[in-house]
């Protein structure tokens, strides 16, 4: 079932759609009752995984099965989405209810960064918010775009207003770094806005804060003549996280996470180069990092998570997820978690998430995604694998960001009908709370005269029955929990 496990240094595309063809490098799944072609979700489990279901937003080469998509634990689809290159696929909460949000726009493959908007469904899967950004932006091409929301991060907060991350290409005096008086820097923002009204609240741009995040230590190689097609990027800010007393993000570049204040200083960094940073512990150790996160903060204490790519292009040290715990009032961290599977080492160079389940503690369930490379991994708090798969080949298919997320829904479309060759095919694309199908025949168009002909157990996403010893002429089905009617499809000729 497992393909062969890569080599180390294979190169890996930034954050782009991986190619026009429609042609298939693994394994996908066609229905008769809707176009959706997602790629076989592969997994191993054993027992202990947690029983949420899984969100994958997939960038993959058969353009039918890139877009965001909903598994459950056995590898059937259960919501695909419109066909979109997306990022950040997951369930949040917003004024006080589930709903499901995800990034979709134009990916800059060079820059490893994107223009677009982010979309907020609730549980029937109603858009009913979509956020956008408009500033003072300047761009590698001067296009302009009607929404400048960067692919890195939108994350809801309990006050109900979104972190969003946001790129301007920027002039700027790199003489001292050796470099000309006229050059051009990709330079990182984050913007937080209110959701109800998507009004800007707060603004923050890193290049305001030289002071503690100089120029100078960034560890991404500089252009000889860095120009405004091809800007350096110094920051590359993959994660923006509410704190108690403000922010926290993570620059991949300099292998750090910088704690903000609520007015936008730096109160203090955490580096992966034993030596630098305000933080110090021998097990801090990790490099070109995604996803930082907090968990349990108090005045004196928290604890962080990271996804520790270790690597770049061309770099053979294996990724692993790390969780730290960060004593506030020595500055002092210890090493809680280094997750990685012995029997499947992952190298992604790219990309990549660590999301803790349950309580949010080190002896929690975690689930990881692993960005640039296809594959997800649950580790129990042991840091033993209780689940892991696959979803594409190497180098044709990604994900950014992957999550298992708790979520009940009921579209506001109907059911899906369709009758071939004697055989009914029934769906609900995104439901999740019904468990049988009901079949049943009327004698023409415009009647509403239902006959009960059969009943049976869902089994996946799609299921089928034969119709070909059914007297009838119309049929429509309804998807039901237990004996109760969620919903009729449209009426089908036989």
């Amino acid at each position: 079932m497992w393909s062969a496990r890569y080599p180390a240094g294979v190169f890996l595309l930034l954050l782009g759609c991986l190619g026009s063809t429609t042609e298939a490098y693994w394994p996908y799944t066609s229905f008769k009752t809707g176009p959706w072609q997602p790629p076989q979700l592969q997994l191993n489990k054993t027992a202990g995984f947690d029983p949420s279901l899984i969100f994958i937003p997939i960038r993959n080469e058969n353009t039918l099965g890139t877009a965001v998509t909903i598994y459950d634990n056995d590898g059937e689809m259960v919501y695909q989405g419109p066909e979109a290159a997306s990022m950040d696929f997951r369930v949040q909460r917003l004024f006080g209810e589930d709903v499901l949000t995800y990034w979709s726009g134009e990916l800059e493959i060079g820059g490893g960064y994107g223009y677009g908007k982010v979309h907020i469904l609730d549980k029937t899967y109603q858009e009913i918010h979509t956020i956008t950004l408009t500033d003072k932006f300047v761009t590698a091409n001067n296009e302009t775009r009607d929404s400048y929301i960067d692919v890195h991060e939108h994350y809801i907060t309990d006050r109900n207003t979104i972190l969003v991350s946001a790129i301007n290409i920027t002039q700027h005096d790199l003489s001292s770094l050796g470099r000309p008086s006229d050059s051009w820097i990709t330079t990182n923002l984050f913007y937080e806005i209110d959701i109800a009204t998507n009004e800007v609240v707060f603004k923050w741009n890193a290049l305001d804060h030289q002071d503690k995040i100089p120029l100078s230590e960034s560890r991404q190689w500089i252009y000889t003549y860095p120009v405004q097609s091809m800007s350096w990027d110094p920051y590359h800010m993959n994660s923006i996280t509410p704190t108690k007393d403000g922010y926290i993000v993570s620059m991949r570049f300099y292998w750090s996470g910088y704690y903000l204040n609520k007015d936008g200083t730096v109160r203090w960094q955490l580096s992966g180069d034993i030596g630098n940073g305000n933080i110090t512990g021998k097990d801090l150790r990790f490099s070109w990092q995604h996803d930082i996160r907090i968990y349990n903060e108090t005045d004196e204490h928290l604890v962080l998570s990271l996804f520790n790519n270790a690597n770049k292009v061309n770099k053979s040290s294996e990724t692993t997820a790390m969780l730290f715990d960060i004593d506030l009032t020595t500055m002092t961290g210890s090493l809680l978690r280094n997750l990685s599977d012995p029997t499947d080492p992952i190298y992604a160079n790219t990309q990549g998430n660590l999301q803790i389940l349950g309580e949010e503690t080190h002896t929690s369930n975690m689930f990881v995604g692993y960005g640039s490379s296809p594959n997800v991994k649950e580790y129990n708090g042991k840091g033993e694998v209780v689940l892991s798969g696959e979803f594409g080949a190497l180098e044709h298919a990604m994900s950014y960001r992957a999550f298992k997320n708790k979520w009940e829904a009921t579209p506001f479309w109907n059911p899906a009908a369709v009758i071939e060759d004697g055989v009914v095919y029934m769906s609900w694309n995104g439901a999740t709370e019904y468990d049988n199908w009901a079949i049943y025949s009327l004698p023409s168009l415009d009647s509403n005269a239902t006959q009960p002909i059969n009943t049976l157990p869902r089994t996946g996403f799609e299921t089928n029955m034969s119709i070909t010893d059914i007297d009838a002429k119309f049929i429509k089905v309804a998807a039901r929990k237990g004996e109760t009617i969620l919903r009729f499809s449209d009426l089908v000729e036989v």
